[in-house]
């Protein structure tokens, strides 16, 4: 793991534009992030995420001991005073390049995030709620991280009761849905016994404990996300299991969106490297309107030995289209029969419409236009021009790639899990030096991520 020495500064991406600086003043270790800035605990016991991945967790522990990994923030505004943010865990989306076995799931909900700081309870922003006094009554003089919730298809209805500051009757009909203990260092398992035994204590009929189940796997994951669905939910989230609770976005907790069917038009194979050498890594694929893109994962090795043939029509599983329409994190799910064939001009609707494509039967498997040509090249790379350089991060269940290169002035970006041809973006720039200082900036962020070059070496 990277260290500072006495005087040494360095920066750190997080999720805003405007990087976080950590320093070792004298032995004092800091940080420009929130969490670090907001904590109560005395300077030199401080610690957050960002020095956490910088040290390592073990360096971090032996210098400031096992502390809370996020503390109490500054009062939040009342009566014209400022108001402040509480540390609060946030999600990245699942892109499916995890294997989600073995992680702690559950329903995700479509209320209002509340956190309960041990005397009232603040929406995200760091507003206090008006809430009943009788609501309050019963709850742990501890940190709760919840969802206040009325019920399914409800969110609307749910925000303008507890946006109302009159305490009204309404507040009967919500409920208070907890699924963490933030100041609690343990993993997350303790946090969910600890919260458990708590319902059984106060015995509140609105304070319940949210449900969560192991994921047994993908079949599972997909199951369960169609239940949801199918009774008005939005989606799942996933905890890693042994988890601690860290301020900000983390990947430690994973939303799950509604998964669409589409189809599409084979038109060329990649080969595989690494584990998949000499065999499928990859379809570039067409949908009807010309959108071509790779599927790279959710085959078997028997497909991968095998792969449906150019000129197929495969039926692929997508989350969301990206803003240039094109399926994000696609992944293969059956050959079609014979005689399937895409309507001229239809393609995937966003998952705000409907989420389905319309396909209808004819004769042949529809082949691609001659004027569009395979961004992939024969040897597997992406045809993109420019140098390119490699990335893997290989931690726990998680091997991923990530590669970059600058084609005149746009910039590449390649990812996905080891093994397979991953997805490409594509982003234009006015020039070439803004183009090579993006990637420049995507490298470092990647770097300080723990991703780790590659020499010579192409996914």
């Amino acid at each position: 793991m990277a260290d500072l020495a006495d005087g040494e500064s360095v920066e750190m991406q997080g999720s805003g534009r405007t990087p976080y600086v950590l320093k070792n003043v004298g032995g004092v270790f800091s940080c420009s992030c929130p969490a670090w800035r907001n904590q109560s605990v005395a300077i030199e016991r401080r610690t957050c995420k960002h020095l956490r991945k910088l040290r390592g967790d073990s360096a971090e522990t032996e210098r400031v001991g096992r502390v809370d990994p996020c503390v109490r923030p500054s009062p939040v505004a009342v009566e014209g005073r400022e108001s402040q943010e509480p540390p609060l865990l946030l999600a990245h989306a699942w892109e499916n390049d995890l294997d989600l076995s073995g992680w702690w799931m559950s329903e995700k909900l479509d209320g209002v995030r509340a956190y309960w700081d041990g005397s009232r309870f603040l929406s995200r922003q760091g507003n206090e709620f008006h809430v009943p006094d009788w609501f309050c009554r019963g709850l742990p003089h501890f940190p709760l991280d919840g969802e206040l919730w009325m019920e399914r298809m409800s969110f609307q209805q749910t925000v303008s009761i507890v946006r109302r500051q009159d305490k009204s009757d309404h507040w009967q009909k919500i409920r208070y849905l907890v699924f963490d203990a933030p100041q609690h260092a343990e993993p997350f398992e303790g946090r969910l016994a600890l919260i458990a035994d708590l319902m059984k204590t106060t015995g509140l009929p609105h304070v319940q404990a949210h449900e969560h189940q192991l994921c047994r796997g993908l079949e599972h994951l997909q199951t369960e996300l169609q239940r949801v669905e199918a009774v008005g939910g939005e989606g799942l989230m996933l905890r890693q299991p042994g988890s601690l609770y860290e301020v900000g976005r983390s990947n430690t907790l994973l939303k799950v969106k509604t998964f669409h069917d589409a189809e599409a038009v084979v038109v060329d194979h990649v080969a595989g490297k690494g584990r998949h050498k000499g065999r499928l890594g990859a379809l570039v694929v067409h949908l009807a309107d010309g959108t071509e893109f790779s599927v790279g994962t959710g085959f078997s090795d028997k497909e991968r030995e095998t792969p449906p043939p150019v000129g197929s029509t495969i039926t692929f599983r997508y989350q969301e289209l990206s803003t240039g329409g094109v399926p994000r994190f696609p992944s293969f799910v059956r050959l079609c029969s014979a005689g399937s064939q895409l309507v001229a001009g239809k393609k995937p609707k966003s998952p705000a419409g409907s989420g389905k494509i319309a396909v209808t039967s004819t004769a042949a498997g529809a082949a691609p236009t001659a004027s569009t040509k395979s961004s992939i090249a024969n040897d597997g790379t992406a045809a993109l021009g420019g140098a390119k350089r490699y990335f893997e991060f290989v931690e726990g269940n998680s091997s991923k790639f990530w590669e970059v290169s600058v084609a005149g002035a746009d910039v590449i970006v390649r990812f996905g899990r080891i093994g397979t041809q991953g997805q490409s973006q594509t982003k234009s720039f006015p020039s070439l030096d803004r183009a090579q200082q993006h990637a420049d900036r995507l490298i470092t962020e990647k770097q300080d991520k723990g991703y780790v070059e590659q020499t010579g070496t192409a996914e």
